[in-house]
C-alpha cells in the first residue's frame, strides 16, 4: 500500500546503499511447503496464498499488480473527492477534475439524461442518405474519439523516427480481435452467439423493436466478420515490417476509392501528403464491402459503434448489459463499484491532471532519483551481458551497446504535463464530457502530423501499475504507480528489490532486444543493424522459447501461443538474468545474510515469484490467452526459471526435475 509520504521519500534507499534491514518481506504462509521448489516453483512460492485467498467477486484476476492498484486507488480517491468538494477557480485543472468526477458519480443524472448524451451521434447516423455519406460520418465519429471501421492516427514513422506521420490501419471490430470471428471451436462459436444477442439487447434499449434489433445484430455481425476476415492476426501484427507500407495518400485513396476520402479528410481537418497503411489488404476489402453492403446495415453498424462506446456511461440498464456481456470474457461475478469505474474513467480521460496530483502526494523527487539509480545499475548489468555474449560478433555487439547507452529513461511521470486549457467540462452527462475531451485529444493528435516527435510524451498515466518499452523512442518507462511495495520497498534487502522491481526493469530493457525490439536501432528507426550470422543465432534461441511456451496447456484444448507471447517471454527471461547479475554486484563483498532459512539467491527468486502470484477466473484466463501477448502468470514464473542455471544452482535442482529443462532445449539469449 502506498500511504506514508516518508516511505516515498526514502524509496529505494536500502537498494542503493546496501543496507539490509531485519525482516523477511516474504510471507511464509504464501508458500506451499508440500511442493518441492524444483518441482513447481510457482506452487512452492505462491500455492499457500492461492489456497486461502478469496478473490473479490468484482475481479477477473487478482495478484500483486492488483494489490498495488488497490492501494493507489485509495490515494486517488482522496484526491478526487477533496478536489470535487473544494471551491476551484473556474477553468482550472482542479475545476475540470472535480466537475468530471462529480458528473461521473451522479447516477441520478445519468438516469434522467437517458439517451441524450449519445443522441448527436445517433442523429447524424440517421441523416445518412446513401453510402457516399459513410466517409463523412466516420470522420465525425473519429473526430470525437469514437472508434469505428478503421484506425486513423498520428504516430512516429517507424523508419524515420524523428517525425510524426499519419497511419491508417484495420479496425471496426467489437470483439477483441479477428480470431474471435474466425476460430471454429465450440467456445468461440458460443461467444459469437452471445455477442450477437448482446448487440441486439443494446439496440433494443435504444428504442428498436426486438425484431428489428435482432435483424440488425445479425447484419452487424456479418459486416464485422467480413472486416475480421480481411484483418491481420495478432501474431502477424507483431512483425514491424509487415505493418509498414508508407505511401502517398493518393495510393491509399486508390485502395478504397468507394470510400470518399476527401470527405473524410475534410472532416478531420487535414489531408496528409503520405500515410503508413498498416494493412493495405484490409482497405481493398473495405472497398468491396462498401459496394455490397446495404445502407441500412452501415447505419445499424454505426449506431452500434456509438451505443457500444457510450453504454457504460448511460443508464443503469445500459451499464448492466455492458457488464453482463463483459463478464462472459472476464468471469467477474459482480460489477466494480461506481467509484472504481469513475476513477478508471478519470485516469483515462484526465490522466495528466490526476497524475500530477498523484505524484505530488505519493512520489517525491527523491524517490524518482533513487529509482533512476536502480535503472542505471540494471543497465550496467545488461551491458556486461552483451559484452560477454559468446554467440554475438563484435560489430553487432558494439551496435547493441550503443543502443543500450541511448536508452531514454522515463521515471515516475513526464517532465512536461499535458495542457488541458482548450477543454471545457461542464457538469452534466459523463458521455458529453467524454466527447469533448476526446474531440480535443483527436484534434491534438491530428495536429502532430508532419511535426517533429515530442520524445518526452508518455503512453501511460503516472498512477498506472505497469511499465513499458517504446521501440520507436528507444525508451524505458516506469510510472510512479508501479514503484511501490512489493515491487519497490525502501526497507527491504537487495535480493527482495532486485527480484521484484529489478526484474521488471530488466524486463523492459530486454524488450529493446526482444524479437521485435531488436529490429529498431538506437534512434528508434526500424533498421537491420545485425550481422546475418548473429540474427540467425538469435532466431535459434527465440524458436526454443516459442516451442517451450507452445507446450504449456491452460486447459484441455487451449495452449499458450508461443509466437504471440514471444516478445514478453524473451523479456521475462532476459530481465531475470540481468536482475540476478545486478543483485550479485550489489551484494558482493557484503556479509551474506540468511533470512528465514533462505540464501540471498533464494530470496531473489522468491521475490520474483511473489510479484507474479495470481488467481484467475477461467473465463478471464481464456480471454487473456487469446488476446494478451503476455503468458499466464504461472508460466511467467516457471517458464523462464526452468531455463536458468542460476535458479537451478540456488535451489539445488537437478536434471529430471520439473523446473529443469533439458540442456538442449534451454533458451538463453541475454
Amino acid at each position: 500500500m502506498l500511504r506514508p509520504t516518508l516511505l516515498r521519500a526514502a524509496l529505494a534507499l536500502a537498494v542503493m546503499t546496501g543496507v539490509a534491514h531485519a525482516g523477511s518481506f516474504l510471507d511464509a504462509a504464501s508458500r506451499d511447503t508440500t511442493c518441492a521448489p524444483c518441482r513447481d516453483f510457482d506452487q512452492f512460492a505462491n500455492g499457500g496464498w492461492r489456497a486461502t485467498f478469496v478473490m473479490p467477486a468484482s475481479y477477473s484476476r487478482y495478484g500483486a499488480f492488483t494489490e498495488v492498484a488497490d492501494g493507489n486507488e485509495k490515494v486517488l480517491l482522496g484526491i478526487v473527492t477533496r478536489t470535487a468538494a473544494a471551491k476551484n477557480a473556474p477553468g482550472s485543472d482542479a475545476a475540470k477534475l472535480g466537475t468530471y468526477w462529480s458528473s461521473c458519480m451522479d447516477s441520478t443524472a445519468a438516469e434522467k439524461a437517458g439517451l441524450t448524451p449519445v443522441q448527436p451521434l445517433l442523429t447524424a447516423v440517421d441523416g445518412m442518405r446513401d453510402t457516399k455519406d459513410l466517409a463523412r460520418q466516420v470522420a465525425w465519429f473519429h473526430a470525437h474519439g469514437v472508434g469505428t471501421l478503421f484506425g486513423w492516427y498520428a504516430n512516429q514513422d517507424a523508419k524515420r523516427s524523428d517525425r510524426v506521420i499519419a497511419h491508417a490501419g484495420q479496425g471496426g471490430l467489437g470483439l477483441p480481435n479477428r480470431d474471435y470471428y474466425t476460430k471454429q471451436d465450440s467456445a468461440s462459436k458460443a461467444m459469437r452467439v452471445e455477442y450477437v444477442a448482446h448487440i441486439g439487447r443494446i439496440l433494443a434499449l435504444a428504442g428498436e423493436t426486438s425484431e428489428q434489433a435482432a435483424k440488425d445484430a445479425d447484419a452487424i455481425m456479418g459486416l464485422e466478420t467480413a472486416l475480421a476476415n480481411a484483418s491481420m492476426s495478432p501474431v502477424q501484427m507483431r512483425d514491424p515490417n509487415a505493418v509498414y507500407h508508407l505511401m502517398p495518400t493518393d495510393s491509399l485513396v486508390s485502395l478504397a476509392p468507394r470510400f470518399l476520402w476527401q470527405d473524410y479528410f475534410t472532416g478531420r481537418g487535414l489531408r496528409p501528403a503520405e500515410v503508413n497503411v498498416t494493412q493495405p489488404e484490409f482497405f481493398r476489402a473495405l472497398n468491396d464491402l462498401i459496394e455490397r453492403t446495404p445502407l441500412d446495415t452501415w447505419k445499424a453498424y454505426l449506431r452500434w459503434a456509438a451505443l457500444g462506446d457510450a453504454a457504460p456511461t448511460l443508464t443503469k440498464a445500459f451499464g448492466d448489459e455492458d457488464f453482463r456481456f463483459g463478464k462472459l470474457m472476464s468471469g467477474a461475478k459482480e460489477q466494480q463499484p461506481r467509484w472504481k469505474r469513475c476513477l478508471a474513467a478519470t485516469d483515462r480521460d484526465l490522466g495528466d491532471i490526476l497524475g500530477k496530483a498523484y505524484v505530488a502526494e505519493a512520489f517525491p523527487p527523491k524517490a524518482r532519483a533513487r529509482a533512476l539509480e536502480l535503472v542505471h545499475n540494471l543497465e550496467a548489468a545488461l551491458g556486461d551481458k552483451i559484452t560477454t555474449l559468446a554467440w554475438m560478433s563484435e560489430p553487432t555487439r558494439q551496435a547493441a551497446l550503443v543502443k543500450l547507452k541511448a536508452f531514454d529513461e522515463k521515471i515516475g511521470y513526464p517532465d512536461k504535463w499535458r495542457d488541458y486549457s482548450k477543454v471545457t467540462i461542464t457538469r452534466g452527462p459523463l458521455f458529453t464530457a467524454r466527447l469533448a475531451l476526446r474531440a480535443a485529444e483527436a484534434t491534438r493528435n491530428m495536429e502532430r502530423i508532419g511535426k517533429p516527435v515530442e520524445r518526452g510524451e508518455w503512453r501511460m498515466t503516472p498512477p498506472t501499475v505497469n511499465a513499458f518499452y517504446q521501440p520507436s523512442l528507444n525508451s524505458i518507462n516506469f510510472p510512479a504507480g508501479i514503484l511501490q511495495p512489493p515491487f519497490f520497498n525502501a526497507d527491504a534487502d537487495d535480493p527482495i528489490n532486485y527480484g521484484a522491481i529489478g526484474a521488471v526493469i530488466g524486463h523492459e530493457m530486454s524488450h529493446g532486444f526482444d524479437d521485435r525490439g531488436r529490429q529498431f536501432d538506437d534512434k528508434g528507426n526500424l533498421r537491420d543493424w545485425w550481422q546475418p550470422s548473429d540474427a540467425d543465432a538469435y532466431k535459434v534461441q527465440a524458436q526454443r522459447v516459442v516451442e517451450q511456451f507452445n507446450g504449456y496447456t491452460v486447459n484441455d484444448t487451449l495452449h499458450v501461443n508461443g509466437k504471440l507471447t514471444l516478445g514478453e517471454n524473451i523479456a521475462d527471461l532476459g530481465g531475470l538474468a540481468v536482475a540476478y547479475a545486478a543483485m550479485q554486484k550489489a551484494i558482493a563483498g557484503k556479509p551474506r545474510t540468511t533470512i528465514d532459512g533462505f540464501t540471498p539467491e533464494q530470496r531473489f527468486f522468491l521475490s520474483y515469484a511473489r510479484i507474479w502470484r495470481s488467481l484467475d477466473r477461467p473465463e478471464g484466463l481464456r480471454t487473456r490467452v487469446l488476446t494478451d501477448p503476455h503468458s499466464p502468470a504461472h508460466w511467467r514464473v516457471n517458464g523462464p526459471l526452468s531455463n536458468l542455471k542460476e535458479f537451478h544452482d540456488a535451489w539445488g535442482c537437478k536434471d529430471g526435475d520439473g523446473m529443469v529443462r533439458p540442456a538442449e532445449q534451454r533458451a538463453r539469449i541475454w
